[in-house]
């Protein structure tokens, strides 16, 4: 199959390999000249992957226009930011077959993947590759599992033609929806579970395992509140993309957002943060947003509303679980 990997951040550098290395035609596409030109020399992705080697039959470019061409009857990969999607799906040819790699909802607009593909492209067939996956791992071949969303049951099948193997195994759903909230919302869980880890490790009466459970529990409920409320299917967040990605997001220490949240409770300011991260942790901007959906949709989502309201600096770390912790009690 002929693919095309449309950014050459770690998740897009990761997949590319994979697919490379089980025989397909892959064409890696990034918007840095400089660094493509870096890579195909060194056959590393120094930025993103400095550990993993790039296989020599994975094609590297600048001109996406090429690239975009080269999957023109195979499959194309959007591994941007979400940021970036829509600029990006507006490029494409309408009869592409699209995944995209992105979590979370847009800024400003409030839009899911799927929604703004239907905006701009209404006959694109196009679905979203998720799931409990750090770049770092699946680059480096370690097991991994993965789902593909579609309401096209013939493209999330071809992700599994084009992905699916002994290290790497790619399950298919009809819910892109669910898929879709879980891996948005639990961007923003995974803030709260690093604050309280963060804490925990600071001080003895601080909050411990029991409360880390409490919120990637609670964490999920909500997770579950706002995807029936958008349209999903409950059974969705019993998998990969809702429940896997969650606990891995939160508990995984080379997770982006938990390393947020550890550091937020180290007192440090979120700018500084996101200095030393160097790269999207994509719950910091999708937290507003899922608020803001959850509230047009009547529901609750305290534990996003808390997160929020920290980022934003009108409520310290200490407060947060605080309120967290002194909820009324009410029937689960």
């Amino acid at each position: 199959m002929k693919i095309s990997v449309l950014g050459a951040g770690a998740w897009g550098t990761a997949l590319a390999i994979q697919a490379a290395e089980a025989g397909h035609e892959v064409s890696l596409w990034g918007r840095d000249a400089a660094a493509i030109e870096q890579m195909r020399a060194s056959r590393r992705n120094a930025a993103y992957l400095p550990d993993s080697e790039l296989p020599a039959a994975l094609g590297l470019s600048a001109d996406r226009d090429a690239c975009i061409a080269h999957a023109a009857e195979g499959l194309t990969i959007v591994a941007t930011p979400m940021s970036g999607l829509r600029e990006t799906l507006a490029a494409l040819p309408s009869t592409q077959r699209v995944l995209w790699l992105c979590k979370g909802f847009e800024a400003g607009t409030g839009r899911l993947g799927h929604e703004i593909a239907r905006e701009l492209q209404p006959c694109m067939r196009v679905g979203i590759l998720s799931g409990p996956s750090f770049a770092q791992e699946v680059a480096a071949g370690r097991p991994t599992a993965l789902v593909a969303a579609s309401e096209d049951a013939d493209l999330a099948q071809a992700a599994v033609d084009a992905f699916h193997g002994e290290r790497l195994r790619v399950y298919t759903s009809s819910d892109p929806v669910g898929v879709e909230v879980g891996g948005a919302v639990k961007n923003v869980m995974a803030i709260a579970v690093g604050i309280c880890d963060g804490l925990s490790a600071a001080a003895p009466d601080a909050p411990g395992l029991n409360a880390r459970a409490a919120l990637i529990t609670r964490g999920l409920a909500e997770m579950l509140r706002l995807g029936l409320a958008l349209g999903a299917k409950a059974e969705t967040f019993m998998g990969l993309s809702g429940l896997g990605d969650l606990v891995l997001t939160a508990t995984g220490d080379l997770s982006r957002n938990r390393r947020v949240g550890l550091m937020l409770a180290q007192g440090l300011a979120l700018p500084q943060i996101l200095q030393q991260l160097g790269h999207v942790a994509e719950g910091v901007y999708s937290a507003p947003t899922v608020l803001a959906r959850a509230r047009a949709a009547g529901i609750e989502m305290p534990i996003t509303e808390g997160m929020v309201a920290l980022l934003e600096g009108r409520l310290r770390v200490g407060e947060a679980v605080e309120r967290l912790m002194s909820r009324d009690s009410r029937a689960e």
